[in-house]
């Protein structure tokens, strides 16, 4: 197979690609893409895997799937593109982001800076038809990044898995190394935010975790565009 990916991510997956769920899972994917409007766009829908390698994973916050309206979804959990309106849970993220850190909310929600310091902005199904949100639930997508998961897990090297939502925390069976840090919290939606999502000070932990094992913090202050 050629190469997917320019880190260690192609090693890691070259095998994945070859059985028989993801041939499955590819055939219908090109069907959908030809056939109907689909997002992200389809360079767009390894971008977790392509801005954060295996070994510079630091923390993973796991999402559902992407956003399933125009321009939103470009490959990374609860990211959207640049000058398009922030989502309602994003904007609860900035917001105990702030209550946490004090940082500025900023004007845009494209994470691609956290990517870039080693938090895997993961969904679990890594497409989805535009106004149908989990319409690419179980074609294949969940054996995938559930093997993304698991390897991590494998890990000798410490990572903070971040599980916000059931969803979210229905994965934390896959994760069993002690070494590493599990955060849960509700969801960060309006539905549930306030159910415990704010006040978790997730962000601070992930920084006192990682400096606790000789880690670089994140900067998790977004500048604005």
């Amino acid at each position: 197979m050629a190469v997917l990916f320019e880190n260690d991510w192609n090693d890691i997956l070259r095998d994945e690609f070859t059985k028989e769920y993801y041939l499955k899972l590819r055939k219908c994917l090109i069907e959908e893409y030809k056939s109907k409007v689909i997002y992200p766009e389809m360079h767009d829908i390894f971008n977790a895997l392509h801005l954060t390698s295996y070994s510079d994973t630091k923390a993973v916050i796991l999402g559902q799937d992407p956003y399933h309206n125009e321009n939103q979804a470009h490959g990374l959990s609860f990211s959207v593109k640049p000058k398009i309106d922030i989502p309602p849970s994003l904007q609860n993220i900035y917001k105990e982001l702030h209550n946490d850190l004090g940082c500025s909310i900023p004007n845009h929600g494209h994470l691609e800076k956290w990517a870039k310091q080693g938090v895997l902005m993961l969904n679990a199904v890594l497409t989805v038809r535009a106004h149908a949100a989990a319409s690419h639930k179980n074609l294949g997508w969940e054996n995938f990044t559930d093997h993304i998961i698991s390897m991590l897990n494998e890990r000798n090297d410490p990572v903070v898995f971040v599980l916000w939502g059931a969803f979210a925390q229905s994965k934390e069976a896959l994760i069993t190394n002690k070494i590493h840090f599990i955060l849960k919290a509700p969801h960060p939606s309006p539905l549930s935010a306030s159910r415990g999502f704010f006040g978790c000070r997730h962000f601070s932990k992930i920084n006192q975790f990682l400096l606790c094992n000789g880690k670089e913090p994140i900067d998790w202050n977004i500048e604005d565009i």
